[in-house]
């Protein structure tokens, strides 16, 4: 497969994926994927996918021919839904990006850690409170290992974090 400058949004309909969108095509690319169930343009040049990033197959095919992927997708506030579901967007997420030998970018939140006034830092260890706190802490923990396991590029960034950050090579 010939490799473009795709750069995909998995999770393209919240508020971190349309900033992320105009950021990316004011500076970096013209050629963006927008994915979620039922997706929708940030900018008129945008390719629109729809999928579901609980299924492996259709992550993996919204995935194909890109060089950069950005996970941005998040689930509503119910925490049952987040114990059953979060694990395996990224999952999914890692694992075409993996295939397609695109660099991974992830946005997360800082429930992972503990909830006070210390300053996070990226060595700051996880101290979850609650539910939602540890399910992210799972997720955080095997989206790290997993990076580290297969030897690709990849950033994680806590999605409470004012400042986007541009992938580098």
């Amino acid at each position: 497969m010939q490799r473009t400058m795709m750069q995909t949004i998995l999770g393209a309909n919240g508020q971190i994926a349309v900033e992320l969108a105009r950021e990316l095509q004011r500076n970096q690319t013209r050629e963006l994927r927008l994915v979620n169930r039922n997706p929708r343009k940030v900018n008129d040049s945008d390719v629109v996918v729809a999928a579901d990033l609980l299924d492996a197959g259709q992550t993996a095919r919204a995935v194909e021919g890109s060089s950069i992927v950005y996970l941005t997708a998040g689930l509503p506030p119910d925490t049952e839904m987040w114990e059953k579901q979060f694990p395996t967007m990224p999952k999914n997420a890692l694992d075409a990006s993996w295939a397609a030998g695109a660099k991974f970018a992830y946005f997360d939140n800082t429930y992972m850690y503990s909830q006070d006034d210390r300053l996070l830092r990226e060595e700051t260890p996880f101290a979850p409170v609650g539910r939602k706190g540890r399910v992210r802490a799972r997720t955080t923990t095997l989206v790290l290992e997993e990076v580290a396991h297969r030897s690709f590029t990849a950033q994680a960034r806590p999605r409470a974090s004012p400042m986007l950050s541009s992938p580098t090579n």
